[in-house]
């Protein structure tokens, strides 16, 4: 007698938010393919008809019931005898509205399960828009076997699995839309153990991939067997379609083992992560390309090379805009690094404009005399020229600035309506590190050159690592100047980058007039206190 077999498609996709028509398509496609290599059931990630996070489209009543007609023509197509499908939307059932995972199989939906355990809080607070599911049980395909399928931070704790194991479930299939963050991967992989290890049973985690607004799913799916072995593993920052072959032996279901694929760790994942978020920000925007303006520096050098590496040189452009301030040799060098990059560039001299902008503004500016107020008109109208240009080409402008130079106040092209900057959360130390790393390593779709894409010059005097450790940890950390002091850093440079951080809004909200001056940390004093939490005699319980 030939043991129970199933053969399970990984589908990692790039679904877009709100473009259902779009996402739909995408699953056809993958089903097609699937089925042509011979999968019997696809399984496709977290909420992949809408695209994630739907946020307030969700609000639309009729968002929510493209996404339901979606799924059930999905359903209906089923009826063809091909694979069944696995896959994620918004579902309303009465007056409540589930994160829910389906099962599409001959012509119908089979199985509804809805995610459990929310999001809650933070950016992505789920629970806003979506109602926590019951606890699931398995559900069963095509007679063979009865399959848990724990939606995204369902894994994160014991509850949901632990049901799903004793209600039955003989493998566990987990859809998420998993944001990517430093060490996100090995948080991933330590989470599933642990649900290996309590239910005994083996299980895949499948992400989504690509860029949304501001955000990026690294994809990185892999699979446990219930020996916790590393199954399959599939890439990062890019799409891929894997077929499993499972098979019920000694009363377990195993599964074959396949490819393990490399994964970028540390600068290579920071690197792949910001070309597929600004590869995926034009694809969705629909514009032609970019123009960025080569103005001699790293931040410059690193986003350019970003942007043929994401979008291929033919649809970036570059700027040069020599002006009085701008250092000889500085259009040729520039004019070279466009040369090496394979992109055109153009050259706008801004030198006679500066001067009737200077000119126009004598009077209102006579006493002021700062050279910081002149440098910031230059910006300015070199950002006006940018914007001009781009608008012109039909492009959008491209403005790279890393963290450090916006908390010394530095604002370049930021400014511009529709500027982008994928730069945006690396501070200058990690910049450097980055533009060292492609000097010698090119990530994988990568549309550029090989290597020495970015000028040896700019990388000959590394940025001061002590102004970026006293950045974050003033900005993210929230320490004190006293502290910092305390660790054997400098009083002047750390107050210094303080009130330079403050004044340029660098992570201080814009009304906070609060500056650290250095004082020990308070001891406060118990005495002065007569009641805390007591009201009327009485303990209030928080």
């Amino acid at each position: 007698m030939t043991a129970p077999s199933f053969r399970l498609a990984l589908a990692q996709v790039n679904p877009t938010v709100g473009d259902i028509a779009g996402n739909t398509a995408r699953v056809r496609e993958t089903r097609r393919q699937a089925g042509e290599a011979g999968a019997d059931l696809v399984m496709l990630p977290e909420l992949v008809l809408c695209g994630a996070p739907p946020e307030d489209l969700l609000r639309r009543p009729a968002f929510r019931d493209a996404c339901r007609r979606a799924c059930e023509d999905l359903a209906r197509e089923t009826a063809d005898g091909g694979p069944a499908l696995l896959l994620g939307l918004p579902w309303l059932e009465g007056d409540a509205l589930y994160n829910a995972y389906a099962l599409l199989d001959g012509g119908v939906i089979q199985a509804v399960r809805f995610k459990a355990a929310l999001i809650d809080g933070g950016a992505r607070d789920e629970t806003r828009s979506f109602t926590a599911g019951p606890l699931p049980g398995p559900v069963l395909f095509r007679d063979r076997v009865r399959l848990g399928l724990p939606i995204g931070d369902d894994l994160a704790g014991e509850e949901v699995v632990e049901c799903l194991a004793e209600t039955g479930a003989e493998i566990l299939l987990s859809p998420a839309a998993s944001l990517f963050r430093r060490g996100i991967i090995d948080t991933r992989l330590n989470v599933a153990v642990a649900r290996v290890v309590e239910s005994g049973l083996p299980l895949i985690c499948l992400n989504s991939v690509g860029g949304q607004g501001d955000s990026v799913f690294d994809g990185a799916s892999f699979g446990l067997d219930a020996d916790r072995n590393l199954t399959h593993q599939l890439p990062a920052f890019r799409e891929a379609l894997v077929v499993m072959d499972w098979q019920r032996e000694a009363g377990r279901w195993r599964c074959r083992p396949g490819e393990i694929a490399a994964i970028e760790t540390g600068d290579e994942a920071d690197y792949a992560a910001c070309m597929l978020g600004l590869r995926d920000h034009f694809e969705q925007t629909g514009a032609a390309g970019v123009v960025i303006e080569l103005s001699g520096g790293l931040d410059a050098a690193l986003g350019a090379a970003l942007a043929v590496d994401a979008l291929g040189p033919e649809r970036v452009t570059g700027l040069v805009l020599p002006s009085a301030a701008t250092p000889d040799g500085g259009p040729a060098a520039a004019q070279a690094h466009a040369a090496a990059l394979g992109i055109p560039c153009e050259t706008v001299p801004v030198a006679a404009l500066v001067e009737a902008l200077e000119t126009a503004l004598a009077d209102p500016f006579a006493t002021a005399g700062q050279s910081s107020v002149e440098d910031d008109r230059v910006d300015r109208l070199c950002a006006t020229v940018l914007g001009a240009l781009a608008a012109g080409l039909g492009r959008m402008p491209l403005a790279p600035l890393d963290r450090t130079a916006r908390a010394g106040g530095d604002r370049g092209a930021g400014d511009l309506p529709g500027a982008v900057n994928p730069l945006a959360d690396l501070y200058a130390t990690e910049v450097f590190r980055l533009a060292t790393l492609r000097n010698r390593w090119k990530p994988a779709g990568a549309q550029g050159r090989d290597d020495g894409v970015i000028p040896e010059a700019l990388l000959a005097h590394p940025p001061d690592a002590q102004h970026d450790a006293i950045l974050r940890a003033l900005t993210e950390g929230g320490a004190r100047v006293a502290d910092l002091v305390a660790a054997g850093h400098d009083r002047g440079t750390v107050l210094a980058l303080q009130r330079r951080a403050h004044q340029a809004g660098g992570g201080y909200p814009a009304s906070h007039a609060f500056v650290d001056t250095g004082e020990p940390a308070h001891i406060p004093d118990a005495a002065l206190v007569k009641g805390v939490g007591r009201a009327g005699g009485e303990s209030i319980d928080f």
